[in-house]
């Protein structure tokens, strides 16, 4: 079994992050940690934190070669999105012509790129498109006006 030293900074940390860590797999890495710190062996540790035990050697080891910021990495392999090179003239042009619907911005979408994507996608794309415009974005109807109660 190999021993590792921790340091109060380190071990503090692990407190802290193996409760607060926004991804849950973060925190079951850093438990792992926690337990080892306090000197438990890894099939205790694998049964408490309910892991494999090759999945403690495995956390150890990335601790060992980059310290926590290696288990804080998340290096799953996500697939490019197609959209995200056409994202600033698809922009422009939805500034210019704002679609009616997710039907039309999708036909408009594959007409400008050549990118067909499905209507769930297009809506996702075309909000991620609103926030990142802020301010350049404005209402698509107008507001609502109070109307005058009618005198008798």
């Amino acid at each position: 079994m190999r021993r590792f030293t921790f340091t109060p900074e380190v071990l503090a940390a692990l407190r802290y992050e193996r409760y607060h860590h926004p991804h849950p797999r973060v925190q079951q890495r850093m438990e792992v940690l926690w337990l080892k710190s306090q000197g438990l062996t890894h099939e205790d540790i694998a049964l408490l934190a309910d892991v494999s035990r090759r999945s403690v050697q495995r956390y150890l080891d990335d601790f060992a070669a980059g310290g926590l910021e290696q288990l804080r990495r998340l290096a799953w392999p996500g697939k490019p999105n197609a959209l995200a090179a056409h994202r600033d003239s698809l922009e422009g042009y939805f500034l210019e012509h704002p679609p009616r619907s997710a039907r039309e911005a999708q036909a408009a979408i594959e007409q400008q790129t050549g990118v067909r994507r499905g209507l769930t996608q297009v809506r996702t794309f075309l909000k991620k498109l609103s926030t990142s415009a802020g301010a350049r974005s404005g209402r698509s109807r107008p507001k609502r006006t109070r109307r005058s109660k009618p005198t008798s």
